[in-house]
């Protein structure tokens, strides 16, 4: 172990990206120089932005915007509106998207945004002149051949509307590819909303197939409840699973006998929280670790660490977020036979339904809900047995098999293009 492998914290998401890369690339037999290429994004720009709220007062917010690698195609990613966004966050984001695109074959490498703020402390106009302002800040850097943003944490396709306008106005000719989670009106794409929760819906079915579960009435956590939680419990509630827990960022809800879906989805906020309504709730902690077939962390990162593997009871997870499980972590599941499903894979059918829309956008030509459906399909399954057949065959953890064929195909272009 060398002494920058050293210095990794693993609760760090770059650094313990960068480690699981470097894996990948020493197990596919690349030398040291390419790891040194693909460790870092080739670009990373840092904005700030001047915003005039609606008291009067000039507030600056911080952006930033990463591009991984481009060597492969136009980089690809989402821009999240987030208090605890950080540098070091958006350049792992970034990664990760390289190697979902990688893993589902789709021309781009990996690109992240985010914006240092609560939107649920501004106004609705608040949030249209910091996007507009976003996109100002960023325009030379971004086009539909050169970098695509699209929605993530606490940004929706209202929020792509105003950055499509703001660009339109910039650079006329190039929109309205260049961005991606627009409203249909606008060139958006069936199924784009629902895209991410129905990629982890195909990859839990072929999960269940792998472990000899069924579906149908299989005990199911799914923790968060935004945009792909809540999709994903309302996707495997119709498919006859029983949800028996969920949970937002104020906590979580126990139900053994299988929660009330449409009555939570329902009653849910435009943040994605619900628990507040409720007294006999328990802690997010407390729902990781209760008794079920599959768990699927659909929040934020770090959720599944080494002080909690040992008490996870479930056969199968799903990560739905990026970073949920720390690699510690995933070393004490493999060993314990749970079958872990790799966030890069679980979560791509968001970037997958991004390409479609990107493709209808540049043909012209728009395709119906149930088209996307099984292109998506198609993709998501062909990427879940690529991987799971790696894993078997070199007796490596599907996350680190995940890496191996996410890494590979951008590794390759920068060796064709000589630039390692």
């Amino acid at each position: 172990m060398d002494d920058y492998d050293k210095q990794i914290d693993q609760l760090d998401v770059l650094g313990s990206t960068q480690t699981v890369i470097k894996q990948a690339l020493t197990k596919l037999g690349y030398p040291t120089e390419m790891y040194e290429l693909l460790s870092e994004p080739l670009r990373m720009l840092t904005v700030r932005i001047p915003i005039r709220m609606d008291d009067g007062s000039t507030k600056i917010f911080t952006g930033y915007r990463a591009q991984h690698n481009d060597s492969v195609g136009p980089t690809k990613g989402g821009v999240r509106f987030h208090p605890d966004v950080t540098e070091r966050e958006v350049k792992a984001l970034s990664i990760w998207m390289s190697l979902k695109s990688g893993i589902v074959d789709l021309p781009y490498g990996g690109g992240k945004g985010g914006i240092v703020c609560d939107p649920r402390e501004m106004s609705f106009r608040e949030l249209e002149r910091l996007s507009r302002g976003y996109v100002r800040a960023i325009s030379q850097v971004v086009g539909p051949t050169k970098d695509i943003p699209a929605p993530d944490v606490f940004t929706n396709s209202q929020i792509m509307a105003w950055m499509l306008d703001e660009y339109s106005k910039i650079r006329e000719f190039d929109s309205p590819n260049f961005i991606t989670g627009k409203p249909l009106v606008l060139g958006g794409s069936h199924g784009r909303e629902s895209a991410t929760a129905r990629g982890v819906t195909i990859c839990i079915n072929e999960a269940c197939k792998k472990a000899g579960i069924e579906l149908t009435d299989a005990r199911v956590v799914i923790q968060g409840f935004g945009n792909a939680g809540s999709f994903l419990a309302k996707f495997l509630h119709d498919a006859g699973a029983k949800i028996v827990g969920i949970g937002d960022a104020y906590g979580a809800l126990y139900e053994p006998d299988g929660l009330d879906v449409d009555y939570l989805l329902d009653r849910r906020d435009s943040f994605g929280t619900v628990t507040k309504l409720f007294k006999n709730t328990i802690t997010n902690e407390e729902l990781l670790e209760l008794d079920c077939d599959i768990l699927v962390p659909a929040a934020i990162e770090n959720q599944i660490t080494k002080e909690n593997a040992d008490q996870i009871k479930a056969s199968i997870i799903v990560e739905a977020a990026n970073g949920p499980t720390t690699m510690e972590a995933t070393d004490i599941l493999a060993e314990r036979g749970v079958l872990l499903v790799p966030d890069v894979l679980a979560s791509s059918g968001g970037v997958t339904v991004s390409y479609f829309e990107w493709v209808q956008n540049n043909q012209g030509y728009y395709w119906t809900d149930d088209e996307v459906e099984r292109k998506l399909e198609v993709m998501i399954k062909g990427a879940f047995n690529n991987i799971y057949q790696l894993s078997k065959s070199r007796k490596v953890n599907m996350r680190l098999a995940a890496y191996m064929i996410g890494v590979r195909k951008m590794a390759e272009a920068s060796r064709f293009r000589g630039w390692v």
